[in-house]
Order: structure tokens, then sequence, then C-alpha cells
């Protein structure tokens, strides 16, 4: 009985799954998107090694190559060191994607953890958490990491402690709405009359079944979090020359716009690339995981 039980078990989680698949490619603005994602991913893993020029990545300069237009030699042309673009703009992939992917790993553990607890404590915790949390949802988030960032000093863990700081409250007021309803359902109920914990409940019974629309969020949050990194590379409080990095090549660059046009136009399309195939794989996933937007 209790095999035939997980066996049925298995069964409809693998027919759930390939139902979600299925949903997922109908939408073909979501496959763009995952493959925009899984482009960026790969040079987020491998653009440090496969740049054509390492020893631009290191620092090092070409001064009699300076401004070299787009060609089969540097197929993104040369910046005011005699830099290869290209071998900046792919070194700069690792910096700028897994610094939003530190922050939005951080803001979402931070948020869930104070969503879930004012959510299920309810009382004087929920008031006292979530009073903190529309206090800090009024402050402008780029304000308030611009603030941070410039107390702890430029670096990439700083920048990256800023960002996350400010990220938070959004996870914790939408964790905490999921969390009230889901303390209401019948299996939560159950679970206490058994005799399980409050916490057991907590994150047992409740966070699991929750996890979607988080996950959404974290994927929709992705593409932001890189523009607010960059934003900070840009004033110059983010990470600083040489590490290569989007937002810090675009703040170099303007100095020679328009008539050096490629040294910014290639960093901005590697971010717009990103962010948009962040948009698009998070509203596909919102489709998938999330049964009240299902078109």
């Amino acid at each position: 009985m209790i095999e035939r039980h997980l066996s049925n078990k298995r069964s409809a989680r693998a027919e759930a799954l390939r139902r979600a698949f299925y949903r997922f490619r109908q939408s073909r603005l979501s496959l763009i998107g995952a493959a925009m994602v899984a482009t960026v991913v790969f040079f987020t893993l491998f653009g440090a090694v496969l740049a054509p020029f390492p020893e631009h990545v290191d620092g090092g300069v070409d001064t009699s190559n300076r401004f070299s237009a787009p060609s089969l030699a540097h197929p993104f042309g040369t910046n005011e060191l005699g830099q290869d673009v290209l071998s900046l703009v792919m070194a700069g992939t690792p910096v700028s994607v897994s610094a939003g992917f530190a922050v939005v790993f951080i803001g979402s553990v931070l948020g869930v953890i104070v969503g879930a607890l004012a959510g299920f404590n309810g009382g004087w915790i929920d008031d006292v958490l979530m009073r903190f949390s529309d206090l800090m949802l009024t402050l402008p988030s780029l304000i308030l990491a611009m603030a941070v960032a410039a107390a702890l000093g430029p670096g990439f863990g700083n920048m990256i402690i800023a960002i996350a700081l400010a990220w938070w409250p959004g996870y914790a007021r939408l964790v905490r709405g999921e969390v009230l309803q889901a303390r209401e359902e019948v299996y939560v109920a159950a679970a206490r009359a058994i005799g399980a914990s409050p916490f057991r409940v907590l994150f047992r019974h409740i966070l699991p079944n929750i996890v979607s629309p988080v996950i959404v969020k974290m994927s929709l949050d992705m593409g932001f979090a890189i523009l607010t990194v960059a934003a900070l590379g840009f004033i110059g409080i983010g990470v600083r020359p040489p590490t290569p990095e989007w937002g810090t090549q675009l703040s170099i660059a303007r100095s020679y716009m328009p008539d050096f046009w490629w040294t910014a136009v290639f960093p901005g399309l590697a971010m717009f690339m990103a962010v948009f195939g962040f948009n698009l794989l998070g509203d596909g996933l919102r489709d998938v995981l999330d049964p009240r937007a299902r078109r």
C-alpha cells in the first residue's frame, strides 16, 4: 500500500512537471528569455577564461591601439587604453551577474525569514516587523543602497551588502501575505493536530508550499539587481577599476560619446541582454508556477 502511494505520488509529480514544461514551451518569449539567460550564465561561468585578450582583463594596456573601431581583430573595438572591449565585456559578465545573484539571494533569504515570522506569529511581532519593512519601503532602494555603499566604502562585497539591505522588504511583504493565507489551510491544521511544533509547521509544511511566488520574484528581480549593481558602478561607489564591470565601463565610456560609440554601446547591449532575458524568463516562470497568473 505504501509503495503504491509513493508510486502514485511520483507519477502525479512527473505529470505536473510535464504539464508545466508544456506550458512554458507554449510561450516563444519565455523560450527566448531562457536562451538569453543560458547565454548569460555561460559567459558568467566562462567569460573571463574565454576572453581573447586576457592581459587586458588584468589591466594591461596597448596605447598604440587606442580607440580602434570594431574589426576582425577587435569585434567590439578598443577603448581609451587600447584594451579590447569584447574581452572587458566578457570578463565583466561574471562580476555583474554574480553580484546580482548574490543580492537577490541574500535579500530573498532575509525577506523570507522576516515575512514568515511576521505572518505565522501575528500580534506584536507582525506589527514590529512589518512596520520596519514599511519604513524601509518608503526609502528609494537605489538611494538607500548608495548611502550604505558610500558609508561602507567601494568594493564588491560592500556593494552586495548595500544593495541587499535595501532589497529584502519586498520579499518580506510577499511571504507574509502567502503565510497568512497558507496557515489557514487544512494541511496546516492537520499538522498541528498531530502535535507538530510551530517550527516544523512553518518550515516543513508552509514554506515549501509558498516557494513558487518567491522563485518567480527572484527571477524577475535578477534584472533589476544587475541594473542596480551597474548603477553603483556607474557613479563610482561600486566595483572599481581595473576590475571589469558593465556599469564602470559605461561610466568611463560616456566621456567619449558619440565619437567612439562602441566603448559604450557593447557594454550597454550586454546589460540589456541580461536584464531582458531574466525578465522574459521570469514572466514564463510566473505563468508556469503561479496558477493565478496562468493564461
